[in-house]
């Protein structure tokens, strides 16, 4: 079986602790299964053609936001959900996948980034209450929820490297749909989203990665390997 290929959307920066994160977690879980390659796809490159994300066997829309290109982070998203590829969002990836599905899908086409657009009409994405830079909080999941079963606890504390994440205010858009809120932090907003009809869509606000620093795969991140692993299992036959 060839090796399996991972697509990391966003503008590498050797400098951003969480691209040191994920090639290190992605390191760490090859030597534990078959071998993983991966490939840093900048978000201009993606703007105009999406063709470099459909090779691969898996998505994850990676921290260093602002992008580059808001445009191209946006249409790797919208490829992945809507080719049901596992894609895995991570800080500025879970914004922007928010973003994505507000447009794309609830038609909300105003909605912005407020760190991009300051004065926007609908600023879905907006400055926290509380800054998260280098913070750790705790994080209830949602029982019965898939990060729910996937930690094997309802509690859990992650760390953050954010100042922006889905708008209290405007939560209630999201009310009823696909794209489920499945972690709150202790102040209730959300920090955690999955789409359990999707074979596997798992948002973070938090930055899972860095648990790759000491050593270790983080659960959403093996899970999300392993759903990868069974996209190119199925594609493969």
């Amino acid at each position: 079986m060839r090796p399996l290929r991972i697509a990391l959307v966003g503008d590498f920066d050797p400098q951003i602790t969480a691209h040191q994160a994920i090639e290190a977690s992605l390191r760490l879980a090859s030597a534990a299964k078959p071998s993983i390659e991966w490939d840093w796809l900048p978000t201009a490159s993606l703007a105009s053609s999406t063709s470099a994300v459909s090779t691969h066997d898996g998505v994850w829309c990676v921290p260093g936001s602002p992008y580059r290109s808001e445009e191209g982070a946006i249409a790797a998203i919208r490829l992945a959900r809507e080719r049901d590829m596992p894609f895995l969002g991570s800080c500025g990836g879970c914004q922007h996948a928010i973003l994505e599905y507000a447009r794309d899908v609830l038609g909300l086409t105003e909605a912005q980034h407020a760190e991009q657009n300051p004065g926007a009409s609908l600023p879905l994405i907006s400055l926290l209450s509380c800054s998260l830079v280098e913070v750790g909080e705790e994080i209830t999941l949602a029982p019965g929820s898939l990060m729910h079963r996937l930690y094997g606890v309802e509690r859990v504390r992650e760390t953050y490297h954010c100042r922006y994440g889905l708008n209290p205010a405007l939560e209630h858009l999201l009310s009823g749909s696909e794209l489920r809120i499945t972690g709150r932090d202790p102040r209730g907003e959300a920090r955690a989203f999955e789409m359990p009809g999707h074979r596997f869509f798992v948002l973070a606000q938090f930055q899972p990665e860095r648990r790759g620093l000491t050593g270790q795969v983080h659960p959403l991140i093996a899970a999300f390997l392993r759903a990868a692993w069974a996209c190119q299992s199925i594609s493969s036959r």
